[in-house]
């Protein structure tokens, strides 16, 4: 970024905190430049859907089931080249769709308009941008949870910056290289903590000479309600249990804090969903549904060797396939209750491997922990050289220049 320059010659502009563009840039409301694409009753079409980090993306390739509804006859059809976003615009859910398909009603659809070329990607960022998406909130309405519907009624009355088509072009060809070296670096990084992550499953599953003891003798069932004062926790399989407040997911706050079950620093919770992801630990003080099981290490058992040792073995494949073997009957988002856990055979590491096991996971929660430090700066950067190069503020060399290479 630090070889970029700014433009020759700029003009003097009114449009949120940019205050001048380059002279032949125009601004124009979009309007002028999108229509809404309203096409609906293609249900044999591919669905996609619109996320925060990865844009428009196949459904497929969502990790969550699929919570759709069954009649997909008012999904909007999505042509290759259109954009789209969605209710958490603000948030960034807004995308360059490379597929053909159908989003949920609750999205809209843009296509260039007949009278304008445009490179509908260079839109694409510029909807990325800070300021682009601190510029949506001034014109969206009714927050929810997060949750700011812009409707297009709303979107046409905004404005957007229109460079000429040529410099458009280069500004794409200069950020997807930009980004796809970032993306790189990340997918690298990440495949390192995945490596690591499989040798820490390997350790903490290696356990045919360790002690075996049933669950009942190692943890116990804790239930503390009206603990009004508490903040609330979301369960998450992901990121284990942290307060509502750090998720950007859309979860339903309870109408009454009366009930909830207190969870305190390493406590384990069984979740609805722990029979898929496993049993999650907690780093928090709070309230969580009074629908989930709350266990504790018992006191001569309590110490950071084995908080840390089950934080892993809980989230394992071994155990989430035990959890499935032994609980009959189970349904999809059906409890795991304390009389069905407390049953089941759970290791005790051996002292003369324990040292090793907790080695293995002490450097991969350092280098995951290095890792979200690196993503987070990364993305600072990311957006912040998206931003300059939409709004003029950086000049990219010109795509058939070998400096932008």
């Amino acid at each position: 970024m630090a070889k970029l320059k700014a433009y020759d010659n700029y003009k003097q502009v009114e449009y949120d905190y940019v205050s001048q563009l380059p002279v032949d840039w125009e601004l124009l409301p979009n309007i002028a430049i999108f229509q809404e694409r309203i096409e609906r009753g293609y249900i044999e079409e591919e669905l996609l859907s619109v996320t925060i980090g990865k844009g428009v993306i196949r459904q497929a390739e969502l990790d969550k089931k699929d919570s759709s509804t069954l009649d997909k006859s008012k999904y909007l059809l999505v042509h290759s080249g259109d954009l789209v976003y969605s209710m958490r615009f603000r948030q960034g859910a807004s995308g360059y769709s490379i597929y053909k398909g159908i989003v949920s009603p609750a999205c809209t659809v843009l296509r260039p308009k007949r009278n304008i070329t445009i490179n509908p990607k260079y839109f694409y960022y510029m909807f990325r941008s800070g300021f682009y998406k601190n510029y949506v909130e001034r014109f969206a309405y009714g927050i929810a949870d997060g949750q700011i519907p812009l409707r297009y009624t709303h979107f046409k009355r905004m404005y957007s910056i229109v460079p000429p088509l040529k410099t458009q072009n280069a500004i794409v060809a200069y950020l997807d290289r930009k980004t796809s070296k970032i993306q790189e670096f990340i997918h690298k990084k990440e495949r390192l903590v995945k490596l690591l992550e499989e040798k820490i499953n390997f350790l903490v599953n290696d356990d045919s000479n360790w002690k075996q003891e049933k669950a009942k003798w190692i943890f116990e069932d804790i239930t503390i309600k009206n603990k009004i004062d508490e903040q609330l926790l979301a369960v998450t399989q992901d990121r284990g249990v942290l307060p509502k407040s750090m998720c950007n997911e859309n979860f339903v706050s309870p109408t009454s804090f009366e009930g909830l079950k207190l969870v305190v620093k390493n406590d384990f919770v069984i979740s609805l969903r722990s029979f898929q992801g496993g049993i999650e630990h907690s780093k928090y003080q709070g309230i969580v549904s009074a629908a989930y099981n709350i266990i504790r290490l018992l006191p001569e058992y309590d110490n950071e060797k084995n908080t840390l040792f089950f934080k892993y073995y809980f989230k394992s494949p071994k155990l989430i396939s035990l959890l499935n073997t032994v609980i009959s009957g189970i349904r999809d988002g059906q409890n795991i209750h304390w009389s069905d856990f407390k049953n089941i055979v759970l290791p005790l590491p051996d002292k003369s491997v324990i040292k090793i096991v907790l080695d293995n996971i002490l450097t991969f929660e350092k280098l995951k922990n290095r890792l979200h430090k690196e993503k987070d700066i990364l993305k600072e950067f990311e957006e912040s050289l998206i931003t300059q190069v939409v709004t003029g503020q950086l000049k990219v060399p010109d795509a058939t220049n070998k400096e932008a290479h």
